[in-house]
């Protein structure tokens, strides 16, 4: 396993990370898979209190409650559940992160969060209440640094301005090369940490059959997953081609795999195992697909 800084954080995180939400009800199964990305090297994991209302951090609380010190878990906040449980609306005030976090603490068995981010966030926010929040709780020692989960540039150039973030989570891949516009260029020079997730494209890449997929057709997709297959053989499988295409761009600092199976965890690990894309590799598989720009929240 690779490791690096977080932003600027002091925390040296694995650049595989593990997406809890892609943990399944059971505790003794969930407690499995863990414990084995722990074994290989894997010391960042990533949970929200929106994930299965709560019980996805109950889950991975119990799990690492023997082995806190090994580990950096980080959740997110600012979906809140309606009393009827049909869904969620967006609360990302002040009063609303500081109620939020003590239950977050507490279904995880921790003392403080790691990395406290923001689940998304629009620029009609009252940015400035909901950097209060992250500071004040940073100051009472609840979490240690904290971060926002958006694909928003206009949204992520006013954190970048305005407050402390060391991470930005943001989708990215051969298929959503949106960040590639302006944002991964921008973080990186303000360094702050980029925490990629989908970079499989919800399997797309790998071996779900072609649908559309954001402002792609089907076709499009076809050829995008081509172009990662044809430089998968002997080498590499085609999700490790994927996660390599995303961990070549040097903003990205680690790739949060939606993990379900033990063989999806060995194969994530083992990316590190196979040879570099090159130059022209990326060449290649850029050249597959015309690159998509955000359209909205410039």
């Amino acid at each position: 396993m690779e490791y690096v800084q977080l932003g600027k954080s002091d925390m040296r995180v694995s650049r595989i990370a593990f997406g809890c939400m892609s943990l399944g009800e059971e505790d003794t199964a969930n407690e499995k898979i863990l414990y084995r990305a722990l074994d290989l090297g894997i010391n960042f994991f990533d949970t929200a209190d929106l994930y299965a209302k709560g019980m996805n951090e109950v889950s991975v609380g119990k799990a690492f409650k023997r082995y806190r010190d090994k580990v950096y878990i980080a959740t997110k906040v600012g979906n809140q559940w309606r009393a009827d449980g049909s869904g969620w609306d967006w609360n990302p005030r002040k009063e609303y992160i500081l109620t939020e976090v003590e239950k977050s603490l507490q279904r995880l068995q921790i003392d403080y969060i790691d990395l406290y981010q923001l689940h998304g966030g629009t620029i009609d926010d009252n940015i400035d209440e909901s950097i209060e929040a992250f500071e004040l709780l940073k100051q009472q020692g609840k979490i240690r640094y904290y971060g926002i989960s958006s694909i928003r540039p206009n949204v992520i150039r006013e954190y970048i301005k305005r407050s402390n973030i060391v991470s930005v989570m943001m989708q990215y891949s051969l298929l959503d090369r949106r960040p590639e516009e302006t944002c991964l260029s921008l973080l990186h020079e303000n360094n702050i940490g980029v925490l990629a997730r989908g970079a499989v494209a919800q399997g797309l890449l790998v071996n779900k059959p072609p649908k559309p997929y954001l402002n792609y057709t089907p076709q499009e997709v076809e050829k995008a997953a081509a172009a990662i297959n044809a430089l998968s053989r002997n080498q590499r499988n085609t999700a490790q081609t994927a996660l390599r295409y995303v961990l070549h761009h040097p903003a990205i600092t680690t790739a949060v795999a939606g993990i379900r199976t033990m063989q999806q965890l060995e194969e994530a690990v083992a990316t590190f195992k196979t040879p570099l894309l090159t130059n022209q590799d990326i060449t290649t598989l850029q050249h597959a697909v015309v690159a998509n720009k955000y359209e909205q929240h410039r």
